[in-house]
């Protein structure tokens, strides 16, 4: 063999694995893609950040399924990227917001494009507020963090405001920046739609409190009555006092594809919720899947799977560079 020749056998025989693994890269990378459903949540702070995060921790692996938590921006920004975010299957979101979309004609036909797959729990709307405001009243004129825009609690908090005649000034901040707001006196209150206990990053200012909302025969008409303790906020709220609120109940949305690859992991992940639903009960996860019933009925929206998939009218999913999603 001639050195020609050797020098040539040497780069081809080099050549031949990374060949190889050049061309296992497009199957891995499809093997990879094939199970997974993306989650869209909440705020870091955020009890929906922490269902998606426990959803993963449970259903990983079970039916081959990955599930990956992706924080959002809240309700109505969760229902747009339901609908067009590429890699979005599931989205938590309030119950009120499908009607709120649809009276507002945000997203045409959005009744038959996103189902629900469970309810989660009720979320309370918390008015966490600065020393000196012992009313929801006092707030009339004063600056109020209602969360960032299209959220859930935006959309709860100016309903609130408006069916109370409270006229506020809406500020949009979200929980970390809204907190620091109220530790410098910045705004004269703060206002969260999730469920309790609600963690705080920024600690909340010496002094700050819990107001309690009046339960107006107009609130009860789309929310549902519910309380806080000392239990629940030792360092807000004084041993033996309650404060009434309202509560919005939250929901696992989820996409109803037409596509039959997507629509089948769909498919499996509701077989996991329930396959695994003892699982949510025990710590580490949160409390308030103790609260979840896989079995109740959300009004106004049509449950995943429990209609033909070709009743649906099909969307095209749009993703970044335009190319249509299944």
């Amino acid at each position: 063999m001639n050195r020609r020749s050797l020098l040539a056998g040497l780069v081809t025989g080099l050549a031949c694995p990374a060949l190889a693994r050049a061309q296992a890269i497009p199957n891995s990378a499809a093997a990879a893609n094939a199970n997974v459903l993306g989650v869209i949540s909440g705020g870091l702070d955020g009890t929906y950040t922490r269902f998606a995060a426990d959803l993963a921790a449970v259903l990983d692996g079970v039916d081959g399924l990955r599930i990956l938590p992706i924080i959002g921006k809240g309700s109505l920004q969760n229902l747009s990227d339901l609908l067009y975010l590429r890699g979005v299957d599931l989205a938590i979101v309030q119950s009120d917001v499908l009607a709120a979309a649809a009276q507002q004609r945000v997203f045409p036909r959005i009744e038959q494009q996103v189902q629900y797959v469970t309810k989660l729990y009720d979320e309370e709307v918390h008015v966490f507020a600065r020393p000196g405001i012992e009313q929801l009243s006092d707030l009339g004129g004063q600056l109020v963090s209602m969360d960032n825009p299209g959220s859930g609690t935006a959309m709860t908090a100016t309903l609130l405001f408006s069916r109370l005649g409270i006229p506020v000034q809406p500020v949009y901040a979200a929980t970390v920046d809204a907190t620091e707001k109220l530790r410098r006196g910045e705004i004269a209150a703060m206002v969260r739609v999730t469920g309790k206990p609600a963690r705080f990053t920024t600690p909340l200012p010496e002094g700050a409190r819990l107001l309690s909302v009046p339960l107006s025969e107009a609130l009860l008409e789309t929310y549902l009555p519910a309380s806080f303790t000392a239990a629940d906020y030792p360092a807000v709220i004084p041993a033996g006092e309650t404060v009434e609120t309202i509560a919005v109940g939250a929901v696992l949305a989820a996409f109803n594809h037409q596509n039959a690859d997507r629509r089948d992991r769909l498919m499996r992940f509701a077989r996991a919720l329930s396959l695994k639903f003892e699982s949510f009960m025990r710590p580490p996860r949160h409390p308030k899947w103790r609260e979840v019933n896989l079995e109740a009925g959300v009004p106004g929206w049509t449950k995943f799977g429990a209609e033909p998939a070709r009743q649906a009218p099909r969307r095209p999913r749009r993703g970044p560079e335009g190319t249509e999603q299944g």
